[in-house]
């Protein structure tokens, strides 16, 4: 893996990690069209660069992790379904991870529940408008909704927004829930393939994994700020045509042997 090819998969998980459209499925996807997909760098990198846009969730809302440390037993409980079904199915995990195939189908179901998560979001009576007015039970209910997206191109933050529109949360909260599941969540995840990647790197990988995370780290602080502001003017529906479109091409290019 080239120095560009990781500068391209950090753009591409910046963009893509908190919007409900897979980051995973978008990497797997990036780097089978460069024809990289089979090297076990890469298949370590693409867990690793989440670090970066971990990093920026915590920028972001710095405040709130400084001041509600009460918050934090909340967050674990919603990590906890993760953490046990994660470990239990790793190992079909890895083997869905290089299936492009899998990938579209993901993009596309996905991408026709998003274009009615809005309306269910308009049905909700006494939407949960506050992230400190999320409950332990309102947690591990978007945890368990997190799950799903072990099956790459299902969306870590779509499977967990739906999840708060489930628990009863209006949009921008589930939003905000999803953002800051996903530091423990991703943390856990990163930490993991480092320990076991390390032995395998050399400093030329390791200068390419900063330079990624720096890179994710940016390019997701500026898409978590941008999609809050999108998500509660415009909604989910834009997300769920993208998905669909782009599943569909993917399947087509796979189909003919473009996408191995």
């Amino acid at each position: 893996m080239s120095v560009w090819h990781g500068i391209l998969l950090a753009i591409v998980e910046g963009l893509t990690e908190y919007l409900p459209v897979s980051s995973t499925g978008h990497l797997v996807i990036t780097s089978a069209f460069l024809g990289i997909e089979n090297l076990q760098i890469v298949k370590h990198y693409e867990i690793i660069v989440q670090f970066g846009a971990i990093l920026a969730v915590v920028f972001e809302y710095f405040r709130l992790l400084r001041s509600r440390f009460s918050f934090y037993p909340i967050l674990f409980v919603g990590f906890l379904p993760a953490a046990v079904i994660g470990l239990a199915v790793k190992s079909y995990i890895d083997a869905l991870l290089g299936h492009v195939l899998m990938v579209a189908l993901a993009l596309v179901v996905g991408g026709v529940v998003l274009l009615f998560t809005d309306r269910f979001f308009e049905k909700q009576k006494k939407p949960v408008k506050e992230l400190t007015a999320v409950t332990w039970k309102e947690s591990l209910q978007v945890g368990f909704f997190q799950c799903l997206a072990f099956f790459p191109g299902v969306s870590r933050s779509g499977a967990s927004i739906w999840g708060g529109a489930f628990a009863g949360m209006d949009k921008k909260t589930a939003t905000e829930f999803s953002f800051l599941l996903a530091v423990p969540t991703l943390t856990a995840a990163t930490m993991y393939k480092l320990y076991k990647a390390w032995p395998q790197l050399s400093a030329d990988d390791l200068f390419i994994f900063l330079l990624g995370n720096v890179i994710s780290f940016v390019i997701g602080w500026l898409a978590i700020r941008l999609f809050i502001r999108f998500v509660v003017t415009f909604g989910f529906k834009i997300f769920g045509i993208y998905r669909i479109f782009f599943g569909s091409l993917v399947a087509v290019l796979w189909w003919v042997g473009f996408l191995g």
